[in-house]
Formats: structure tokens, C-alpha cells, sequence
């Protein structure tokens, strides 16, 4: 019994003087921030909105092994349509990239393999803020590591299906919450 308490003293004390070998996946970006309000730049151009509606620069490290691509997405949900409303989806982003810049929706500063799907203003590629006027609402911006190259997906997939198939093939995901109001 004695040598037993003395083995898992041995471990625990192992295990808490060990630091964890794992990184943190994380994302940053260099135009919006942890709880702060999303500028004019962000905000859609359109539905009574006068913004820019610029995608922002994103940045993410420490992807978990096994990760085979990224996904990307902005939702916000406080949208007064019962499911919220997607500003953003972005699928089979490869492992060769860890950045986007401000502004890469529908440009060349996106990868070839990757997909932009249709917001739910009805446009493909990034929609801006615009919640209806008095009211605040969150923008959770997020990147996915995945364990799979592709999404297989059909023509034209809706948000929600998008939102399973990243989800069903998660590793990890980082986010940042900004807010916005008009």
C-alpha cells in the first residue's frame, strides 16, 4: 500500500511539474478585438448600412496536429431571424497559410482551393454588420481547424449545412466577439 501512495505521489507531482506540451490555437487580428466595436469598415453596404464591408485581417498559430485545413466563419447570433444570420463562410482553406488579409473576401488574396459561400444577405463572400437600428449585437468571428483537406460539399450549401460539415470535422476552433450598434 505504502509503495502505491509513493508511485502516485510520484506521478502527480510529475504531472504538475510538467508543463503541457500543447499549444494553444489562437487567433488575432490586426483590425478588430475581443469585445470592442466593429469599425465603419466592417459594417455592410446595403439594408440601410453605409459601411465599407471589408472582411477583416485574421491571424491564427498553434493548430492541433492532425489539422488538414481551416475554416472561417462571422455569425452573429443575437439577428432576429430565430437562427441568427451568417456574415461569412469560408471553407478549405489550406494548412499553408495561417493569415488573410483585411479585405481578402472575394479577391486574390484568398487561396484557389478555397470556397466562399453565400452570406445570408444572398451574396457570396463576406456581409458586413448591420443589425436593425437600437440594437447591439455580436459578431463572433472564428477559425476551425479541421482534420479533413475538403469539405465535401454540394452547389449552393446552405449556412447550416456548411456550419455542421465544419463542425462534424473539428479539431479546434479560436474565435474573437466584437459588437456593433447603430
Amino acid at each position: 500500500m505504502f509503495s502505491k501512495l509513493i508511485s502516485l505521489g510520484f506521478l502527480l507531482t510529475t504531472l504538475i511539474a510538467t508543463p503541457a506540451s500543447a499549444q494553444e490555437f489562437n487567433l488575432t487580428s490586426t483590425t478588430i478585438s475581443e469585445g470592442e466595436t466593429l469599425t465603419n469598415t466592417h459594417v455592410f453596404k446595403g439594408f440601410g448600412c453605409e459601411g465599407k464591408n471589408e472582411s477583416p485581417q485574421l491571424s491564427w498559430s498553434g493548430a492541433p496536429k492532425g489539422t488538414k485545413s481551416f475554416a472561417i466563419n462571422v455569425y452573429d447570433p443575437d439577428a432576429p431571424t430565430g437562427s441568427g444570420w451568417w456574415h461569412w463562410n469560408v471553407v478549405n482553406l489550406p494548412t499553408s497559410i495561417n493569415s488573410i488579409s483585411q479585405n481578402a473576401s472575394m479577391s486574390k488574396d484568398l487561396p484557389n482551393e478555397a470556397i466562399e459561400i453565400r452570406n445570408d444577405y444572398g451574396k457570396i463572400g463576406f456581409g458586413g454588420a448591420c443589425p436593425p437600428p437600437g440594437e447591439v449585437h455580436r459578431y463572433i468571428i472564428t477559425v476551425y481547424a479541421l482534420g479533413v483537406e475538403r469539405l465535401e460539399l454540394p452547389e449552393n450549401p446552405s449556412n447550416a449545412l456548411v456550419g455542421f460539415m465544419i463542425r462534424a470535422n473539428m479539431l479546434e476552433s479560436a474565435n474573437i466577439t466584437a459588437v456593433y450598434h447603430r
